[in-house]
C-alpha cells in the first residue's frame, strides 16, 4: 500500500529507464535470433510488448522512452539498409513512423489506465481510513475521547506530532488531547496562530498564509457555526506537516471529528434541557401542591379572624392577623397564577371593561389607610380584557407600589390615550429601580438586591407581565423624573372599543 504523502504520479527512477531499455533490447535480441524463421515486418508488432510493459510498470515517461527506442531499434536492425539509421524504401519510412505513433498512443493509454487504477486504489485506502475513523468516533462519548481518537489517527497516518485545542470566545483555551502526551498547551505565537485559525476558518501557523513563523500548523474543525476547536500539527525536523496529496484525507478526518464534537455538544445541551424541563415540572408541581394545600388552613384563619373580630376587644391584633392572612393569600394566589402561566393553562374570558370600575375594584382591596391618587378620565374607551386577569395585574402592581412607595406611601394611578392605543400607569414615590434593571424586574423570582425591590417573593411583577401578554397588552418599567418607579400597561388600539362597542 502506498504510504501517506506519496503522490500518485512521480518521476521514474533511473532503474525504471534501465529496465525499459533492457526490455527493448531483449525483444530486439529475440527478433535477431528468430530472424531466419520470421519476416522482418513481423517485428513492428513485437516492439509493442516492451512499450505496454514499460507504461504499465513505470508510467507514461518510460512508455515514451520505450516507444522511441523501439522505433530506432526497428529502423536499425530490420529496415534496409540494415545496421544504419538511413531508410531508402519510402514504405519503411511509413512503417517506422506508424510504429512510433502506435507505440506512443499505446503507452499513453496504458499509463492513463495505470494512473486511474492507482487513484482508485488511493481513494479506496482513504475511504477505508475514514470508515475506520468513523467507527472510532462512534464509540467516543466525550470531547476528550474524540480528541484522543483524532490525534492518534492523524499522528499514525502522517507521522506528525498532534494536539487538539478547544477554543471559544467566552472560555480560555483547553488542551483536549495530544500525541505524544507530553505536549503542553501552546503559548505566545502558537496560541495566536491557533486563535487566528479558529476565527478565520482557515489553516494558520507554519507553512500557511497566517503567522507562518509559528512552529505549529493549525487546522480548524468546522461544523455548524464558527470553529470551536483546532488541530495542531508539527514535525520535529521542521518539514511541512502535511503533503499536498494528503490534504484531502486530512480534511475528511477533520470534518468527521468536527461533526462528532458538534454531536457531543448538542447531546450535552439536550441533557441539560431535559434536566431543566424536569426541574421546571417538579417546581410547578410543588408550587401547585403547596398553593392548594395552604388554601384550606388559610380559609380557617379567615373564618377565625372574622369570629374574633365580633367577639374580642383586641382590634389591632386581629387587624394585624387579618392583614397578614390576606398577604399570605396573595402569595398563594401568585404561586398558582405563575403555575398557570408557565403551564400555558390560561383561559381568557375577554369582554369590554371600563378602566374606572376596574381600578376602583382593585383599590378597595388595599389595606386601610392607603388611598392612591387616581387620575383616570371618564371618557376613555372601553378595553377588551379578561376582568379577572386584569384585576390580578392591578392588585400586584398596587401591592408592589405599596411595598416600595417610600415612607409616605404615595401611589398614583393614571390612564390616558397615547399614539396607537392607551396606557395605564401605577407609580410610587420610592427610590426607584437600579439603572439597567427595567427588564430584569419582570423575571420570575427575581428580587433586585441593593434596591427597594429586594423584598417579597419576586412573583408579582412576573405575573403582571404574563397576564398582560396573554391578553394582548404589554407592561414596561421606568423611573420617574421626580423620583420613584412607574409601571405602564400599554393597550394597543386593537383592544380599545367605543361606547357603542365598535373598535376605537
Amino acid at each position: 500500500m502506498k504510504p501517506p504523502g506519496q503522490p500518485l504520479a512521480r518521476p521514474p527512477a533511473p532503474r525504471a529507464y534501465a529496465e525499459t531499455l533492457l526490455m527493448v533490447a531483449g525483444v530486439t535480441a529475440l527478433g535477431l535470433v528468430a530472424a531466419p524463421m520470421l519476416p522482418a515486418s513481423a517485428m513492428d508488432l513485437a516492439y509493442l510488448v516492451p512499450v505496454l510493459a514499460a507504461a504499465s510498470l513505470h508510467g507514461l515517461r518510460c512508455g515514451v522512452v520505450a516507444s522511441l527506442a523501439s522505433a530506432l531499434a526497428y529502423n536499425f536492425f530490420y529496415t534496409a539498409p540494415r545496421y544504419t539509421f538511413r531508410i531508402d524504401d519510402p514504405g519503411n519510412v511509413v512503417t517506422v513512423l506508424v510504429l512510433a505513433g502506435v507505440a506512443l498512443f499505446t503507452s499513453r493509454l496504458t499509463a492513463r489506465i495505470r494512473d486511474e487504477a492507482a487513484f482508485a486504489a488511493e481513494q479506496a485506502r482513504q475511504n477505508a481510513v475514514l470508515a475506520g475513523f468513523a467507527a472510532q468516533l462512534a464509540a467516543a462519548d466525550t470531547s476528550a475521547h474524540i480528541g484522543e481518537a483524532l490525534c492518534r489517527e492523524v499522528a499514525g497516518l502522517f507521522g506528525v506530532n498532534t494536539l487538539l485545542l478547544a477554543l471559544a470566545v467566552e472560555t480560555p483555551p483547553a488542551l483536549l488531547a495530544a500525541v505524544p502526551p507530553r505536549i503542553q498547551l501552546p503559548q505566545g505565537l502558537e496560541a495566536e496562530a491557533a486563535e487566528a485559525a479558529r476565527a478565520s476558518g482557515l489553516p494558520g501557523g507554519r507553512h500557511t498564509d497566517m503567522l507562518r513563523a509559528a512552529d505549529w500548523q493549525f487546522h480548524p474543525l468546522l461544523a455548524a457555526g464558527p470553529a470551536q476547536a483546532v488541530l495542531g500539527l508539527a514535525r520535529d525536523d521542521g518539514r511541512p506537516p502535511i503533503a499536498e496529496a494528503d490534504r484531502a484525507l486530512l480534511a475528511g478526518l477533520l470534518a468527521q471529528a468536527a461533526l462528532a464534537l458538534e454531536r457531543e455538544r448538542l447531546a450535552g445541551e439536550m441533557r441539560d434541557l431535559a434536566q431543566l424541563r424536569e426541574r421546571d415540572r417538579l417546581r410547578g408541581a410543588l408550587l401547585s401542591s403547596v398553593g392548594h394545600d395552604l388554601r384550606t388552613p388559610l380559609t380557617a384563619i379567615f373564618a377565625a379572624t372574622a369570629a374574633l373580630a365580633r367577639t374580642s376587644a383586641t382590634g389591632p391584633l386581629i387587624a394585624t392577623l387579618d392583614s397578614a392572612a390576606r398577604q399570605l393569600d396573595r402569595y398563594i394566589a401568585n404561586l398558582l397564577d405563575m403555575t398557570r402561566i408557565e403551564a400555558g393553562a390560561i383561559r381568557l374570558n375577554i369582554q369590554p371593561l371600563d378602566l374606572t370600575d376596574a381600578v376602583a375594584a382593585a383599590v378597595r382591596e388595599l389595606p386601610p389607610g392607603q388611598a392612591p391618587h387616581i387620575a383616570v378620565a371618564a371618557d376613555l374607551p372601553l378595553v377588551r380584557l379578561d376582568p379577572q386577569l386584569f384585576h390580578h395585574c392591578l392588585i400586584n402592581l398596587l401591592d408592589n407600589a405599596a411595598k416600595h412607595g417610600g415612607p409616605e406611601g404615595d401611589i398614583t394611578i393614571t390612564a390616558l390615550r397615547e399614539a396607537g392605543g392607551m396606557m395605564l400607569s401605577v407609580s410610587d414615590s420610592g427610590p426607584g429601580l437600579p439603572p439597567g434593571s427595567e427588564t430584569r424586574v419582570f423575571e420570575t423570582f427575581n428580587r433586585l438586591e441593593g434596591s427597594d425591590r429586594s423584598q417579597g417573593a419576586g412573583l408579582g411583577l412576573s405575573i403582571v407581565k404574563g397576564f398582560a401578554e396573554a391578553m394582548g397588552a404589554s407592561v414596561a418599567a421606568r423611573n420617574r423624573a421626580g423620583g420613584g418607579a412607574a409601571f405602564d400597561l400599554h393597550f394597543p388600539a386593537a383592544l380599545l372599543v367605543d361606547l357603542d362597542g365598535a373598535e376605537a
